[in-house]
């Protein structure tokens, strides 16, 4: 299972973020340029269309992949008080043939993205990962160079969490509660629950940014 909330933020204050996160996590930052596709059934493989996502790491000397499949989030009462959606989740590696297998299996190709930025990766009740990315569109198939910002200024914040069926209450309290020091600078919440520019956003990154030319003076 993965505990996950996700936020946006301007592109301009991606720097505070950063300088904060720092503070926070008390760990170095790792680059992160991640080709991402997404393929889907066709109709003949079953009656529920099914979505699969390969994901290769392309700061690594010899780029790795990943199939990864999303499930269904938590449903309840219960899940919807969670200020954190909880969803299964399921991965593998692979090898660079991958895209073929899945081809011979009958998928197609909906569309291909490249996300590049930075994560922390770091314990604090969970072991949580929080990645900080400008989302790009792939015009021409496989062209990642020519990749374009989806949404030009803006990066997307996203928090995770791996969890169990036994241990997602306490993972949700982790991610929850660390996602409160980010609450500023970005609104965190759900994926698919729109909440927009924090407000705050400008006002908390000049204060963040005095205080560290104050540290350096």
């Amino acid at each position: 299972m993965e505990c996950v909330v996700q936020g946006i933020i301007e592109t301009e204050l991606v720097e505070a973020l950063e300088i904060l996160l720092q503070g926070l996590c008390g760990v170095n930052k790792e680059a992160l340029r991640i080709h991402e596709l997404c393929l889907k059934s066709s109709p003949n493989l079953g009656f529920v269309a099914s979505e699969v996502r390969l994901v290769c790491d392309l700061e690594q000397p010899e780029p790795t992949w990943t199939v990864r499949h999303v499930g269904g989030a938590m449903r309840g009462a219960g899940a919807d008080q969670l200020s954190v959606l909880v969803r299964s989740v399921l991965e593998s590696k692979a090898s660079k043939n991958v895209l073929r297998l899945f081809y011979t299996l009958g998928y197609k190709l909906e569309y291909e993205q490249l996300r590049v930025g930075f994560s922390f990766k770091f314990q604090r009740g969970a072991q949580i990962t929080v990645t900080v990315s400008c989302v790009n569109k792939i015009p021409k198939l496989h062209a990642v160079d020519d990749a374009v910002p989806v949404t030009p200024g803006i990066q997307l914040v996203e928090v995770t969490a791996p969890a169990t069926s036994e241990t997602y209450n306490e993972v949700v309290q982790a991610v929850s509660s660390f996602s409160e020091y980010l609450a500023p600078l970005i609104h965190l919440s759900k994926p698919g629950v729109s909440t927009g520019v924090a407000p705050t956003a400008k006002t908390a990154a000049a204060s963040l940014m005095s205080d560290v030319k104050g540290m350096k003076m």
